[in-house]
């Protein structure tokens, strides 16, 4: 009877699984993906005009000329277009698996508020045919051997952590060793990641047909009160008409306000507001020494490449990274600089990011009966990201005016002098 049950108990489990599986629904698309990177730029990486177009690396700008013009015209760093103003930069990229009959043609309708013109048009590439260079293996021509030494520091603390600096002699490049494929001790040890699944959003090649913004045709820029809060449209000819709504919460992410002070140590103290939205934050710094020395450091407590993370992270991967230490945890609001980065780069240049979350769209939607397809006309995603720089013991917030000024110990809380 034992026996008897036992197989009984086997059939009906298999029964239950073959049933699940003939009911597991079934998915198809979507026709179109639309993605919408957002981006709040302040201090002097404001200054830098923010993000620069799709695929090319934020900050890349030259100082936009309406910041110039501020600073010339009496502003002051805290002016319109000043160091202590803040801008927003859109990037947009919409792919889809239809192919246009002609000239693809499709545009973004946004809400008044974003300030940026009733129509964004999403320009489609032109491919640029590939040049072949036939070239010697080897060294350049003009090859010089490299010089001086790069010193590398991690983590929040007073003082620097066991094992550093990494030491990287650029001496021992020399082209034998570069043809032998020897590189410099250390170097192993820099170029190590943090293992970061690359976010894919809609590029040329990807889809059948593509477009993008901001582009050669567009004439118009976020502007810094500019809101994406509201309703948006996306229509083309080779994509189903996108509609979404975005609320307050899913706007741009407020501006970063960095202060750096020196300390009577002789470290530095780097302090700022927290910001709504902001799932994790990210420090650097990047300075010269004497004798041809390169100074970098990055808050992540964990000995890896945390200089090459990408401009935007998946809310998974951002929460793993903090999970690890790589990034530090939303309700963080200081880091201490070692003393021993500040003696090796006294005017080093400090960068903070804020990853943000996502807004995440899906139409139709699911349907609850799970016989009935799920057929995906499209998909939207929003991202988030903030991020300000500026020089080691300059107070960017002080310079803005307003409610950011005072001293920057009292306003975020740091122990007094």
């Amino acid at each position: 009877m034992g026996w008897a049950r036992t197989v009984a108990a086997l059939a009906a489990a298999a029964a239950a699984g073959s049933a699940g599986a003939q009911t597991r629904q079934e998915v198809t698309g979507p026709v179109a993906v639309y993605w919408m990177s957002a981006q709040t730029t302040s201090g002097m990486a404001g200054l830098m005009g923010g993000a620069g177009a799709p695929g090319q690396p934020g900050g890349a700008r030259r100082p936009s000329m309406g910041a110039m013009m501020g600073m010339m015209m009496g502003g002051g760093m805290g002016g319109p277009g000043g160091f202590g103003s803040a801008q927003h930069s859109l990037t947009l990229q919409l792919g889809s698996t239809r192919t246009a009959q002609g000239a693809p043609s499709a545009e973004h309708l946004p809400p008044q508020g974003l300030g940026a013109g009733a129509s964004l048009p999403l320009v489609t590439p032109t491919a640029q045919p590939a040049q072949r260079v036939e070239e010697e293996p080897g060294l350049p021509p003009q090859y010089q051997k490299p010089r001086g030494r790069m010193l590398i520091f991690w983590g929040c603390g007073e003082h620097a952590g066991p094992g550093q600096p990494l030491v990287i002699d650029f001496s021992q490049m020399t082209p034998d060793a570069l043809k032998a494929g020897k590189l410099p001790p250390g170097w192993e040890a820099m170029s190590k990641g943090l293992g970061v699944t690359p976010m894919r959003p809609p590029a040329p090649g990807r889809y059948a047909t593509y477009g993008e913004w901001p582009n050669p045709r567009a004439q118009t820029s976020v502007p810094a009160q500019g809101s994406l809060v509201g309703a948006h449209t996306v229509r083309g000819d080779y994509s189903p008409d996108i509609k979404f709504d975005l609320t307050a919460q899913q706007d741009f992410l407020a501006p970063l306000r960095l202060s750096t002070t020196t300390t009577a140590s002789g470290g530095g103290m780097l302090g700022w507001g927290a910001i709504p939205g902001a799932r994790a934050y990210l420090a650097t710094a990047i300075g010269g020494g004497q004798n041809d020395t390169v100074v970098l450091w990055t808050s992540s407590q964990v000995q890896a490449s945390a200089f090459s993370l990408p401009d935007y992270i998946s809310p998974a991967e951002i929460d793993r990274l903090v999970g690890q230490k790589a990034l530090m945890a939303p309700d963080t609001t200081q880091c201490a600089l070692p003393r021993e980065v500040v003696a090796a780069a006294p005017q080093a240049m400090i960068q903070l990011a804020a990853y943000g979350g996502e807004a995440n769209f899906v139409y139709p939607p699911r349907p609850a009966d799970p016989k009935q397809p799920w057929n995906q006309q499209w998909q939207v995603k929003v991202r988030y990201r903030s991020a300000t720089s500026t020089v080691l013991g300059m107070d960017m917030g002080a310079m803005g005016g307003g409610d950011e000024a005072g001293p920057p110990r009292r306003r975020f809380g740091l122990p007094g002098m």
